[in-house]
């Protein structure tokens, strides 16, 4: 990014100085005599930072000060004036300007007050950048909420989203949207325009996962970088850590967690030094959290520290009014992404959308569009484009209802499998294909066990 500075100075030697010395240091320069000049050029330019001489013909200083502040009272102004002027400047930063500089001064001083200057620029357009993408994220439909349900969901987000430091537990099923909610979450809260960080708690194996989560010093472990690492929780600072399938959490660092929530506090692995957590915490989880507690695979005093505000979002076979928006909004997202023209859906292929059970929610209703918009031609979604998520339902309740009877006691797993297979085969009349698709393997794979186990069969 190169930045654009207006050098507003009626001196010809320090103003030419100045446009020279920044040019050469990457900047964007632009400069003028007077104030009147000045006003003209900020309204043309739209400079990132403004040098001000204080003594200007015609308008002084303060004056352009006063009017560029009440158009963008963001930008940063620093006051160039005389010895002797000093209680002036003092005036204008009082009036907004950034800081001010006493002629004569050294180059050195101009570009150490620029850099800070730009850095406060750099910071706040990085925010409005950040704050761009999730209002497109969300203004274009990240989340579809027509039924009633949702609606339900949005409305009790939006008020917990005030409270900065308001945990959250979001509850559903895989795909549901959970990781989006806490995102929705964190977009409309004060933390916004800090980080979201998400960190899936399965993800990661147990022995690595303090360390993924709170960082480690130098030489914490053999292996460890020379430098050390940060963690996800001190990449969240000031903003929102996503604990995603929370239930995954290992004991020990269940116990860490805890300390987090309650103390605002951690260290880092291998580290003495306490460290500070200013972060909101939202986790999502698709297990039931009680039962878990039962089990004694969770903590109960984490549960309920975590338990502040639960929100539950249900699957798509609770809302069915959702299915179709949802099927319509990733149409035009992937019409976009593959340059397709699909505008309808046929009246048998809603039916079909509509009765599927879509065990995978959101995500799995999106991977069919995806697959649907690609490999398909038209502007037309058609029941025969739908006819592989039909074969996938008709498996899934085949291999539920696939019970073999198998010998009540004393067996090994071998033999178990041996069983399996036999039983899928003698269904499936023999098709090794077929019971392939039963059995959740390849063909290769049936292959390999039928010889295994001796299982003999003509094709």
């Amino acid at each position: 990014m190169q930045f654009k500075i207006l050098v507003v100075d009626d001196e010809p030697i320090l103003r030419d100085s100045l446009e020279v010395a920044l040019q050469a240091s990457g900047y964007e320069v632009t400069t003028t005599r007077t104030g009147e000049e000045g006003l003209e050029q900020f309204q043309r330019e739209h400079p990132d930072l403004i040098l001000l001489d204080h003594w200007l013909p015609g308008i002084n200083g303060d004056e352009v000060l006063r009017q560029i502040k009440e158009e963008a009272p963001e930008i940063p102004i620093i006051i160039m004036t005389a010895q002797g002027s000093i209680e002036m400047a003092v005036s204008s930063m009082k009036m907004g300007a950034f800081d001010f500089l006493v002629k004569p001064f050294e180059l050195d001083q101009v570009e150490d007050l620029i850099k800070k200057g730009l850095e406060r620029v750099r910071l706040k357009k990085e925010v409005e950048w950040l704050r761009a993408q999730y209002q497109e994220k969300f203004r274009s439909g990240g989340i579809i909420g027509v039924s009633q349900k949702m609606k339900e969901v949005l409305a009790l987000a939006k008020k917990v989203a005030q409270g900065s430091e308001t945990t959250v537990l979001i509850e559903g099923e895989t795909g549901t949207g959970k990781e989006l909610l806490a995102e929705y979450i964190h977009f409309l809260s004060p933390r916004s325009s800090f980080p979201f960080i998400p960190i899936n708690c399965g993800a990661i194996p147990k022995d690595l996962f303090e360390s993924e989560l709170f960082g480690y010093d130098k030489g914490a472990f053999t292996g460890a970088l020379e430098k050390g690492k940060i963690g996800k929780v001190e990449s969240a600072e000031k903003g929102t850590l996503f604990l995603d399938e929370v239930g995954e959490l290992p004991p020990p660092a269940q116990v860490k967690v805890l300390r987090v929530l309650e103390e605002k506090e951690y260290f880092k692995v291998g580290g003495v030094e306490k460290k500070k957590a200013d972060v909101r915490i939202i986790a999502a989880t698709n297990k039931d959290l009680e039962s878990e507690i039962k089990k004694g695979n969770f903590r109960d005093d984490l549960y309920f520290r975590l338990n502040v505000v639960k929100l539950y979002i249900p699957p798509l076979r609770e809302r069915r009014e959702d299915i179709l928006p949802l099927f319509r909004f990733f149409i035009g997202r992937f019409n976009e992404q593959f340059k397709k023209g699909f505008s309808q859906i046929s009246k048998e292929a809603e039916e079909d959308i509509l009765s599927y059970s879509w065990p995978g929610n959101i995500r799995e209703l999106r991977n069919t569009v995806e697959r649907i918009v690609l490999l398909e031609k038209g502007d037309t979604i058609l029941r025969k484009h739908l006819s592989f998520l039909t074969e996938r339902e008709g498996q899934v309740q085949e291999r539920a209802d696939f019970k073999p009877h198998l010998p009540s006691g004393g067996i090994v797993l071998d033999e178990v499998e041996k069983q399996y297979i036999l039983e899928a085969l003698k269904a499936k009349k023999g098709n090794k294909v077929q019971a392939a698709k039963m059995l959740g393997i390849s063909r290769s794979a049936l292959l390999y066990r039928m010889e295994k186990y001796g299982i003999k069969m003509a094709d």
